[in-house]
């Protein structure tokens, strides 16, 4: 059941694995951030560059304030998150300085499927999340979709198909936006949240778009 897949799930990233899991968007794969070995499988399971960020998920909101320096207020975050939103703050110290190394700021994600959460919480520190795909290519709803990784992880958790998969709407993943700047907000991805997210930060807290 539910528990031991959790129980399961966290054994796994806890011995340095990486993890299959639905979200509340597409398919992700997870690992533990603070574990800089576990980071580098992620970057080599996508071929990805690794300039190229990840985010990190979290259980609930409370725990962000360990990782990010938050400049907006506490009720602004709990409007988004959970949800299909990243939220990208300034990085605290206490974050992993191998997981991007390159830059000052760190997408979280708090998904809004109740398996994610408890897995989060389950583990000691955050997790590191990217969408289950091979970089440049389409994410994915259905684990049949990234079959191909399978080879690679420690354990592939089945949460059934998310969304519809003949929508390209539901292949688009969070809406990442970028906090860091007091007062302003800037929309690094569209995704599939754009117009809510922008009416919370635009009417309900009169946050200005910063000029690209």
């Amino acid at each position: 059941g539910w528990r031991e897949a959790v129980a399961a799930a966290a054994g796994a990233l806890q011995a340095g694995g990486l993890v299959a899991v639905p979200t509340d968007t597409v398919y992700g794969v997870a690992c533990l951030a603070q574990d800089s070995a576990a980071v580098r499988s992620i970057y080599s399971l996508k071929g990805r560059n690794g300039a190229k960020p990840l985010a990190i998920c979290l259980g609930d909101v409370e725990r962000l304030y360990r990782y990010c320096h938050v400049n907006v207020p506490d009720e602004l975050l709990r409007d988004l998150l959970p949800g299909p939103v990243t939220v990208v703050l300034e990085r605290s110290e206490e974050l992993n300085k191998d997981l991007n190394p390159f830059t000052s700021l760190v997408g979280v994600r708090i998904p809004n499927h109740p398996f994610m959460r408890d897995l989060a919480r389950a583990c000691p520190g955050p997790l590191a999340l990217t969408s289950a795909n091979i970089s440049s290519h389409g994410s994915t709803l259905s684990v049949l979709e990234f079959q191909d990784l399978w080879p690679q992880l420690s354990l592939v958790i089945d949460g059934g198909p998310i969304g519809d998969i003949q929508s390209p709407e539901c292949r688009l993943g969070s809406t990442v936006v970028d906090l860091s700047v007091s007062g302003k907000f800037s929309i690094i991805r569209p995704g599939c949240a754009l117009t809510p997210t922008v009416d919370i930060l635009k009417k309900k807290y009169g946050l200005e778009p910063e000029s690209s």
